[in-house]
């Protein structure tokens, strides 16, 4: 599964916060990019990989051992001593094996997530952050987040109590939508520096800068790895 800390080259940072800082100059709003490597644990999706690679391998067996020839040149199955040791065996070479599937290749363990889960884990991890990197405690009560999580593939856009009465809670979401499809493309650096820019482009227009606004969030790109 590929890494938040990996997502994006150095160049491409550098690129990602210098947008941050050029949208910032003309609003009085703050803009925090975070990119993590995923927003939920999901370990039942891992359990349900094992038990469906299990069963395979207990089929697989079992199947082997219809086809083998049987003693005394007849045709109709005969029981002995192996065919239940060597299915139990399967069984549990197979659950271990589909499970430590499921932890190491995303793709097979975002196939059993059910997509609702996803979006639901996105949404409260987001939120987590938006309060932990004190994107609510701007004076003016004006930070927007902008959130990738890189195992879903799903982004979120939070912003404080000003900007959603500003700006509008329509427009956050249709910036998400955009990143959310924009990031299943190979310009993902691209399509954040536009989002990121779009943003400040907005924001400028109901909340311009003010001859006393300092930089109360670092443009920096908050990355998770955990």
């Amino acid at each position: 599964m590929q890494r938040a800390s990996t997502f994006f080259t150095q160049d491409e940072t550098a690129r990602i916060e210098a947008a941050v800082a050029e949208a910032e100059a003309n609003t009085s709003a703050e803009i925090l990019p975070v990119v993590a490597t995923a927003s939920g644990r999901y370990d039942r999706p891992e359990d349900i990989a094992g038990l469906w690679c299990g069963a395979l391998a207990a089929a697989i067996v079992w199947l082997l051992f219809r086809a083998a020839p049987q003693p005394h040149g007849g045709w109709d199955f005969q029981w002995t001593s192996l065919e239940l040791p060597a299915l139990l065996l399967a069984l549990v070479a197979g659950f271990l094996a589909g499970t430590a599937a499921g932890s190491s290749f995303g793709s097979l363990r975002r196939l059993f997530t059910p997509k609702n889960q996803m979006r639901d884990e996105v949404a409260l991890r987001a939120r987590q952050v938006f309060f932990d990197s004190r994107v609510h405690h701007t004076r003016a009560g004006t930070g927007v987040l902008i959130y990738l999580s890189v195992f879903e593939r799903t982004a979120a856009v939070l912003a404080d109590e000003t900007v959603v009465q500003k700006l509008g809670q329509n427009t956050l979401n249709a910036l998400c939508a955009e990143l959310t499809e924009g990031m299943r493309g190979e310009a993902r650096a691209d399509v954040l520096c536009n989002a990121i820019e779009r943003a400040g482009d907005a924001l400028a227009r109901v909340l311009p800068r003010e001859p006393d606004d300092v930089n109360e969030l670092q443009n920096t790109l908050l990355v998770l790895d955990e």
